[in-house]
């Protein structure tokens, strides 16, 4: 089991999905994802494959308001798919020490084998006081295991140098850091690698045929059930009648939409919508678009834009600070989204409110 965490815009769904990548082909392997968000858009960034398995739990932190709900979600999964390897995402303004507690209690013990916990650091953060100052991005390296600095290829050399010496100075000493522009950190990060003395120290993951056996837990009791069950019921959108999302705790807020299938927008009018918010807002989406499904990210000024498997709904959030000057009032901004619908699309001339 692996936990891989770091700050809003890090660029961790990202670099799990090259580790999913480049896994091993005997190998199955279960993601959950957990977004601050209510609309749970990075699990739609992943293509659907019957040896991974990726689970969303979007709309508060696993590692405090959702523990409940992950360890009754942890234990349907494992019961279900029975995998090799599982990777936990938590949200990236979560403090991974609730979390941790609770994989390695007694519900889990004979279960899961913790591996490094692993935080992703873009090493521009450091120059934002509101970063460096903030405590769970503090606590996220101070816990981590194995750091990997991504957008590299955005940083100085300035910068990539003062993140090394910051991370040197923490306590206790990270086993290593290592770069991983793009989110290409090696598979062997959490396979181990021999070649440098990491091989994995000890054997008989989930589901390994050669392991002694393990048992799942299979004691949730019907009050988690319930919880769990009452917080994740998908909502289907109706053509014209978008569901939306708002939410706010940890200090920022969210809003976000989900649109019917068949709704297609315009790629050239979303994305000039989209441009014409402050940067500092961070934006995800996928998209049914003119040109095909698309999956949109908008993280510290940068816009990346690709193709997408996804074929459920388009879903759009918009993430921010609370306080801080930005995010567009919901109805309005809703209707200019609506309008960036193709003309040939049936119902975009019967726009209604999103509920």
């Amino acid at each position: 089991m692996h936990v891989i965490t770091g700050f809003l815009g890090s660029g961790k769904s990202t670099l799990i999905r090259h580790l999913v990548a480049h896994k091993p082909a005997d190998e199955r392997w279960v993601v959950v994802i957990n977004e601050f968000g209510q609309v749970g858009i990075d699990q739609a960034m992943f293509d659907e494959r019957e040896d991974v398995v990726v689970k969303g739990l979007p709309g508060g932190c696993l590692c405090c308001q959702l523990a409940i709900v992950l360890q009754a979600s942890l234990v349907n999964l494992l019961h279900r798919h029975r995998p090799d390897r599982l990777i936990i995402e938590p949200s990236g303004l979560g403090h991974p020490a609730g979390l941790l507690d609770l994989l390695r209690g007694e519900a889990f013990a004979a279960v899961l084998e913790v591996r490094d916990i692993i935080t992703l650091l873009d090493p521009r953060r450091l120059d934002d006081p509101r970063a460096r100052d903030h405590e769970t991005f503090r606590d996220q390296l101070a816990m981590a295991d194995g750091v990997a600095l991504t957008m590299t290829d955005l940083a100085s050399d300035r910068q990539c140098q003062a993140a090394q010496a910051y991370l040197a100075d923490l306590w206790p000493a990270k086993r290593w850091v290592e770069a991983a522009p793009h989110g290409q950190l090696p598979v062997s990060r959490l396979l181990g690698d021999p070649g440098r003395g990491e091989a994995p120290s000890g054997d008989g993951l989930v589901g390994d045929a050669d392991a002694p056996s393990r048992s799942v837990p299979r004691a949730v009791d019907h009050d988690r059930q319930a919880v769990m069950l009452e917080t994740f019921v998908y909502r289907e959108p109706a053509p014209g009648a978008p569901v939306r999302e708002e939410g706010a705790s940890l200090g920022y807020r969210s809003l976000g939409w989900r649109f019917h299938a068949s709704e297609v927008f315009s790629l050239d009018e979303l994305a000039q919508l989209l441009a014409s918010l402050p940067a500092t807002l961070r934006i995800k989406a996928v998209v049914r678009t003119d040109t095909g499904w698309k999956t949109y990210n908008r993280a510290s000024g940068r816009v990346t834009l690709t193709a997408a498997s996804w074929r459920r709904d388009s879903r759009l959030e918009l993430i921010m600070e609370s306080g801080a000057q930005g995010l567009p009032e919901a109805a309005p901004f809703e209707s200019r989204l609506l309008a960036c619908r193709e003309p040939g699309d049936p119902s975009a001339n019967s726009p209604q409110e999103g509920r």
